[in-house]
């Protein structure tokens, strides 16, 4: 199984449920996981499931944006192709993309932080929006409030805007009051979270379904 089957149910979903599509993100990964596993010729299915369920979450959430990302004359980019790839070997407006994002450690160097999409204006490199994506929060949601802190500790990156995607299968964004810890740290820590759930969420200036996102990134660069 690779992503292109996952954007094909996606799309398959799309013609039942239509812009509603995103809320049922997952239950798609329960299908994707059955035809996962029948597929699999290996000894762990579980563990190669959590890889490739991880790994291809970010892109279906970055297949779901980027049209309407680029319709505002912005780009996206995936974090870890990104990493992966020599400053050499990137074109100029992605190398400069890569050093706009850059951490300063000091004598310990400069590093990206470890986030999944990236969004960037072309014209310029500037980079708008930094997205980190996970079925639930869990302690990646604590990575993400540290890499919003050490952003925003740098007259280079502190406009960047941190924003957190999932389909929160543990209800930790639900209810707004009283707060779930992970809900605390979107609340105080990050720029935002757009939640992919059937679940209808309290929601806030911080906390809100996906299909608020490319309104929320409109008003951000207008």
């Amino acid at each position: 199984m690779t992503i292109k089957d996952l954007i094909r149910l996606y799309e398959k979903k799309k013609e039942k449920f239509g812009k509603d599509t995103y809320r049922h993100i997952s239950n798609l990964l329960r299908e994707a996981k059955e035809q996962h596993q029948r597929d699999f010729k290996g000894v762990d299915h579980e563990q190669s499931w959590r890889a490739f369920k991880g790994k291809n979450l970010e892109k279906l959430i970055e297949y779901l944006i980027a049209d309407e990302v680029r319709s505002l004359g912005l780009e996206v980019v995936n974090g870890n192709s990104l990493e992966r790839t020599n400053g050499e070997n990137l074109s100029e407006i992605l190398g400069k993309v890569k050093r706009n994002l850059l951490i300063d450690y000091g004598e310990f160097g400069s590093h990206l932080p470890d986030v999944d999409i990236i969004i960037y204006n072309p014209k310029d490199s500037k980079i708008i929006a930094v997205l980190s994506s996970k079925v639930t929060l869990r302690e990646r949601i604590a990575q993400t409030g540290y890499w919003k802190i050490k952003l925003a500790a740098d007259k280079v990156t502190q406009h960047i805007k941190v924003y957190f995607v999932t389909p929160d299968e543990d209800g930790t964004l639900t209810t707004k009051n009283p707060a779930k810890k992970g809900r605390a740290i979107v609340e105080k820590d990050l720029d935002g979270s757009y939640v992919l759930s059937e679940t209808n969420i309290e929601e806030s200036s911080k906390v809100k379904m996906f299909d608020k996102f490319i309104d929320d990134l409109r008003k951000l660069i207008q």
